[in-house]
């Protein structure tokens, strides 16, 4: 098969597309032929050798990426015949090896791809859309909320956006640059701004009109971030999830704040997301199910499975939308 492999950790340009060994299924396992590869942040991070956490450094090579849907093509023993030839979608966990044209996973962990979902959604979902699963059950999100949601039109924003118009609140979606911003509005975003134009911030007061938010949704960090924060009415919600170095890293909160302010703060992923009652696969249910029933569709953004090392940069970057997603 052909895959991406890792020799060294550092740049982007370090992923190399090769040949590669076809994995075998073993005793409760299938065989998956990819059609659809998730990429995430960690993936970069795991790449660069800056990786912490949960996440250990792998044995190199390796081939990276932990999502991936496609077709059973190979059964291992004891798996009923009844899955090969299905349509099916997997988190692999702890476990690299994603990047390539076959990828093998224990039946257990495995889910079938909703009627009317895409691989490429397929994968957003089973990743992407379990940690927003996990964001949407801490926040609580209800009708007459004023909702602030950072990188609005990235992988998890783009969704948390359409559930906050689903839930009736008012959306407040802040992104970087104009075409991010419109997608925010057309996902369903009541206020969008670009927050890499010159005084955005007095845009959007001025926009809102003295409107303060119940509700701050931030995986961004840096400027984007503290600003959301700061929309926050007194005894309003932050959600804190992520940051991005290039955005300028993470939020600071103090205990002072808290006390000023009566802000609730949540970290709804990590360890919370990861011993919740219900476990991960719940969540990866209600993701796929959201996806099956139209209520959040993600936004998919593909490269060629040759072509890892640009989408590594791209994202690094900010330069995508939505889910990247690497395609055989």
């Amino acid at each position: 098969m052909q895959a991406i492999r890792l020799h060294a950790f550092g740049p982007a340009d370090n992923l190399i597309y090769e040949e590669a060994a076809d994995p075998v299924p073993g005793p409760g396992q299938v065989r998956i032929a990819v059609r659809a590869a998730g990429v995430h942040l960690v993936d970069t991070m795991i790449r660069a050798g800056t990786v912490g956490g949960p996440f250990a450094e792998p044995e190199l090579p390796t081939i990276p990426g932990r999502e991936v849907a496609g077709v059973v093509d190979a059964l291992g023993e004891g798996v009923e015949e009844s899955w090969l030839g299905r349509r099916v979608v997997a988190h692999l966990g702890l476990v690299p090896g994603g990047y390539a044209e076959l990828a093998v996973r224990d039946v257990a962990a495995v889910h079938e791809v909703p009627d009317g979902v895409d691989f490429g959604e397929a994968v957003a979902m089973i990743g992407t859309g379990r940690t927003t699963m996990g964001i949407l059950e801490v926040a609580g999100l209800v009708e007459g909320d004023v909702a602030v949601v950072t990188a609005a039109a990235g992988g998890i924003g783009a969704l948390l956006v359409q559930a906050g118009r689903n839930a009736g609140a008012t959306v407040v979606a802040l992104a970087g640059g104009p075409a991010k911003v419109a997608k925010a509005r057309e996902l369903g975003a009541d206020h969008a701004f670009d927050y890499t134009r010159p005084g955005w911030q007095d845009t959007v007061r001025q926009a809102l009109a003295g409107l303060t938010a119940t509700v701050a949704l931030d995986g961004v960090g840096g400027e984007a971030g503290r600003f959301a924060m700061d929309l926050l009415r007194p005894g309003g919600r932050l959600l804190l999830f992520g940051s991005s170095d290039v955005a300028g890293g993470q939020v600071e909160i103090t205990t002072d704040l808290l006390y000023e302010r009566g802000l609730t703060v949540a970290v709804p992923f990590g360890p919370r997301l990861m011993k919740r009652p219900g476990g991960i696969r719940e969540l990866e249910e209600w993701a796929l199910s959201a996806a099956g029933s139209g209520a959040l569709r993600p936004i998919v953004h593909e490269f060629p499975l040759k072509d890892a090392a640009q989408a590594h940069a791209a994202l690094e970057n900010r330069q995508t939308m939505g889910k990247v997603v690497l395609v055989p």
